[in-house]
């Protein structure tokens, strides 16, 4: 079932003119009930949670739709119509650039659109701007796909594998990409300092992944790592991380 979600929803505002959204086949497996709101297609896990963190950060009014993977809904043709690689997150906005609706996949890409579209979670000034993005990009092409393979080797069908040369190459992998991010929130309250960014939004919640879901705390060394412990316990105390974890409810 879809819900709706947002920073102060009750006193948003319904436009007068309900957006059409029919001309996309994902509106036909997963409904709009309020068209006008940012539709989000996604689950709870550290690429989905990007997004519904960021979106209750910036307070932009959304409706979530679980996508079943347990139904195989992510390789479903309305869900491919979206995106043809078949991974979530993905959203459809319709109040895109020049005011039409505009669908949109990859976490990154995202987070990039949205800090755009509401000019907050993203420097202004050029230099802040790109070393934001290069952190950005050093989640998206290291932590993801290291903790992701860590994960499979660790905690799923990986883990029954007698040769544990691939779970170690991950491992290690995993902990010297940790120990660069200790090593950058040394003195930092988040990755860019003072100013917490879509690059906190997408580091913390595999770093989180990494110690909590996949149990590999101890594998990895994270208790030698006591900036990343700092950081990641800000993270988690904010209320919008909060209520964009739980977003949207698994159907």
């Amino acid at each position: 079932m879809p819900y709706a979600y947002s920073v102060g929803l009750t006193t948003q505002k319904e436009s007068s003119s309900m957006a059409d959204l029919s001309a996309f086949p994902i509106t036909g497996k997963w409904p709009a009930q309020y068209p006008d709101r940012l539709q989000l297609y996604s689950l709870p896990t550290p690429n989905g949670v990007k997004v519904s963190i960021m979106l209750e950060e910036t307070g932009l009014p959304y409706e979530a739709h679980a996508v079943s993977f347990e139904r195989n809904e992510q390789l479903s043709p309305e869900f491919l119509s979206l995106n043809p690689n078949n991974k979530i997150p993905a959203i459809l906005d319709p109040n895109g650039p020049g005011g039409k609706p505009l669908a949109l996949f990859e976490s990154g890409a995202i987070l990039i659109y949205l800090a755009e579209k509401t000019g907050k979670l993203l420097p202004a000034d050029p230099g802040g701007r790109y070393e934001t993005l290069q952190w950005l990009m050093f989640q998206m092409g290291g932590i993801g796909p290291m903790f992701g393979q860590l994960g499979f080797f660790h905690k799923f069908a990986g883990k029954d594998y007698e040769d544990k040369r691939p779970r170690d190459r991950y491992a290690a992998e995993s902990r010297r990409l940790l120990g660069v991010l200790e090593g950058r929130m040394a003195g930092r309250d988040w990755i860019m300092g003072d100013d917490y960014t879509i690059a906190d939004i997408a580091i913390w919640p595999w770093v989180r992944n990494l110690v909590g879901y996949y149990g590999a705390g101890e594998l990895v060394g994270f208790a030698d790592c006591p900036n990343l412990q700092r950081a990641l316990a800000a993270f988690a105390a904010r209320p919008a991380v909060a209520r964009g974890l739980e977003a949207p409810a698994r159907g």
